[in-house]
């Protein structure tokens, strides 16, 4: 599967920008599937790979090697009370994988509660994690996996004018009070609905995004996560947040997306940003439910091998150093407030949301209905941005969301940049419209 038409053929990167074959450079806006942390071939984690690889490249889990331990104590310091146990993996789907079983063997319960339109791998195991069609294979999967409805106000049954932690808020409007959210409450029933008719009276657990990624920067009402937390821990089961696009400073007010919806859960995953590229993830969990891993062997031959730990050591420095959390605030929440003139500009765009440098722009034929805009006008506003220099991401469960969620350097000249872009875009788009009328 590939991108674009005329699929590119890239050559060379560096910070936020590619080149492709052909000495043209485009503004990644998608950051190699929100996988480029800090930068394509940041010189500060490129010297610390090229110097491990100098010394030693693998060892596994059964020799000690200062790195490896090194780079654990650092991300631990992390992470609150009490996520002090480390799992190093090699992807999200593995990372996910033994985070379903941890909570599995742990509770002594099969039944775990996911959201509809939530990703977390195609594996075999987290495949059944996973409620997006799109990645679902023709084959047993999902067993004791309970899909509940997705908390999206803007696309779901409810939604309202303050619903979520974004500086731009759903078009829809409400009757709400300050400090309530009538929409929190209603989808908090139908999760209740869930746990009430489709799952024993004890469960393994849940596992959200704290901001869906693949299906197009989703946020829940603020308020919904914690409600959810309490009643899933009601019925036995732990909490698992998957971090593998929010984490790492990405939403830029806090370092986990997990933070900003005041929870903190058992397990949490991590990998993409984790590594900027380098194949690396990580389960973290509290250590009374990874001694319950001891009642067999477990063993990831790739896993937390000495390169991998280097490179993500180095990637914890420059985010802290080059003060890309902060970046994050600042310049998505200019990013999110200037692609929110362009939704109150132009008809085609039904909403924009996000937080930091998770963003998404989702399209509709008109902010009346709210329908999804046609798959072909959507991959041609797509192919002008590319044509221009801007590579965007695609999501949503109708494919009908921009992704954009670039490395964590962008500065404010390139949002201006991919602003311009987008507007001239959504302008030939209008025109062919009117052209066909």
């Amino acid at each position: 599967m590939t991108f674009y038409k005329k699929p590119l053929l890239i050559h060379q990167g560096y910070m936020q920008w590619l080149w492709d074959f052909e000495g043209q450079r485009y503004l990644d806006l998608f950051a190699g599937i929100v996988t480029v942390s800090v930068g394509h071939c940041h010189p500060r984690v490129t010297v610390a790979a090229q110097k491990q690889l100098s010394r030693l490249w693998h060892t596994t889990s059964i020799y000690m090697h200062p790195p490896i331990h090194e780079y654990a104590e650092k991300l631990m310091e992390l992470l609150p009370d009490p996520l002090k146990v480390l799992f190093l993996a090699n992807s999200g789907s593995e990372a996910n994988d033994l985070a379903a079983m941890l909570a599995r063997v742990y509770t002594g319960s099969f039944d775990i509660v996911t959201f509809r339109g939530g990703y977390h791998g195609v594996s075999p195991y987290t495949m059944g994690l996973t409620a997006i069609s799109n990645w679902k294979q023709s084959m047993a999967n999902g067993f004791g996996c309970h899909p509940t409805m997705c908390p999206d106000v803007f696309r779901g049954p409810w939604g309202g004018s303050h619903c979520r932690d974004s500086p731009v808020q759903t078009i829809r409007t409400c009757n709400c009070c300050p400090g309530s959210c009538d929409a929190k409450d209603k989808y908090i029933l139908q999760l209740k609905d869930v746990l009430s008719t489709c799952v024993p009276k004890q469960i393994a657990g849940f596992i959200a995004e704290p901001i869906q990624g693949v299906n197009g920067t989703v946020q829940y009402p603020k308020g919904f996560l914690k409600e959810a937390y309490q009643l899933i821990r009601e019925k036995g089961g732990v909490c698992i947040a998957d971090e593998v696009q929010t984490g790492f400073g990405r939403t830029g007010s806090h370092y986990w997306g997990f933070q900003t919806h005041d929870v903190i859960p058992d397990i949490v995953t991590m990998a993409k940003g984790i590594g900027n590229g380098f194949p690396m993830a990580a389960v973290v969990t509290t250590p009374e439910i990874a001694k319950s891993l001891t009642q067999a062997h477990h063993f990831n031959t790739f896993g937390g091998n000495p390169v991998a730990c280097a490179v993500g050591s180095a990637v914890l420095d420059v985010i802290k150093d080059d003060g890309l959390q902060k970046n994050c605030e600042n310049i998505g929440t200019y990013f999110l407030v200037e692609l929110g003139k362009l939704r109150d500009e132009f008809e085609s765009i039904g909403d924009v949301r996000g937080k930091g440098l998770m963003i998404g722009v989702e399209m509709v034929k008109d902010k009346t209905s709210r329908d999804p805009l046609p798959q072909e006008e959507i991959k041609q506003i797509w192919e002008d941005c590319k044509d221009m220099g801007v590579l965007l991401g695609a999501g949503g469960i109708y494919s009908q969301t921009f992704r954009i969620k670039p490395p964590m350097c962008i500065t404010k000249e390139d949002v201006d940049f991919a602003v311009a872009v987008f507007h001239i875009a959504l302008q030939r788009h209008e025109e062919r419209k009117n052209c066909t009328k």
